[in-house]
């Protein structure tokens, strides 16, 4: 058996990667274009990067972003984390299947319908308990958290399934209690699919348009609402500079993760070997 790719593998390799990745690099070529129409080429200028810095309106949107997207995925994670032990755990507990599909249903569930029912929830809401008082920061995170759990509790109920439960049965059995067991075995272990959720609910609901039009109030717009706005009136150029500057950051952050979590796992491998030729 070789280990050689056909040409047609790598023909598929070639194409999958330029389709992916081909439009990211045509909007990156023309976030340096000195003309300001996309269509023609007016020479090599980074122009619009410095008139982008000192757009109030870019960089108050991008720090609503970034505030929405880091509160709601770090408690989506927490509640993510917790769904995901118990549907991996325990597989058998009377309404586990509604349980289960309240958990997961915002995974297949249209985004307007989630948006139009979170924005009627929050009406009537303010209507009987007298919160929300208005549409804003905190409607639009709870909104966040609300879907971007789901895809948490997918992660982390996949790496709770083929975790070894003998580690935290040894650990059990020398005396530590549930709690300390799962906070210094069981957490430690699974940090690196926590991470993932951080960052795929992080990455969610960065990218969110429609939930967060219909739970948003003043003063509190994302920077997907104002890159939707711009577009309705043309292309700016200084969307693309936007653009490579978001995957930029979306890169190196995820580059960064993967080293960290790569190293990560090798250091507990080598714990393990040496926890092993220790009791040899």
């Amino acid at each position: 058996m070789t280990n050689r790719l056909s040409w047609f593998v790598i023909a598929a390799l070639v194409f999958g990667f330029l389709f992916l990745y081909g439009p990211m690099v045509v909007l990156i070529t023309y976030s340096f274009n000195a003309n300001k129409l996309m269509t023609l080429w007016g020479g090599f200028s980074t122009k619009w990067y410095p008139v982008l810095l000192n757009d109030a309106a870019v960089l108050t949107a991008a720090k609503n972003s970034l505030i929405v997207a880091a509160v709601s995925a770090t408690f989506a994670t927490v509640l993510g984390t917790m769904a995901g032990y118990v549907l991996a755990r325990y597989r058998k507990f009377h309404g586990r299947t509604a349980f289960s599909g309240m958990v997961t249903a915002p995974l297949v569930m249209p985004e307007v319908i989630t948006g139009l029912s979170m924005l009627l929830l929050f009406k009537e809401m303010g209507y009987w308990f007298g919160w929300p008082k208005s549409m804003g920061f905190s409607t639009v995170i709870l909104a966040h958290i609300t879907f971007s759990m789901s895809y948490v509790t997918v992660v982390m109920q996949s790496r709770f399934s083929v975790f070894d439960m003998s580690l935290e049965e040894a650990a059990l059995d020398l005396g530590a209690k549930p709690l300390k067991t799962f906070m210094v075995i069981t957490l430690p272990i699974v940090a690196p699919a926590v991470v993932s959720g951080w960052l795929l609910a992080f990455t969610i609901s960065l990218d969110d348009l429609v939930i967060t039009i219909y739970n948003n109030g003043p003063g509190s717009g994302t920077l997907p609402q104002l890159i939707f706005s711009k577009v309705r009136r043309g292309v700016d150029p200084t969307i693309n500079a936007l653009a490579t500057i978001i995957i930029t950051v979306v890169a190196t952050g995820v580059i960064t993760s993967h080293i960290l979590m790569t190293r990560q796992e090798k250091r507990r491998q080598r714990d393990i070997q040496a926890a092993l030729q220790s009791n040899k």
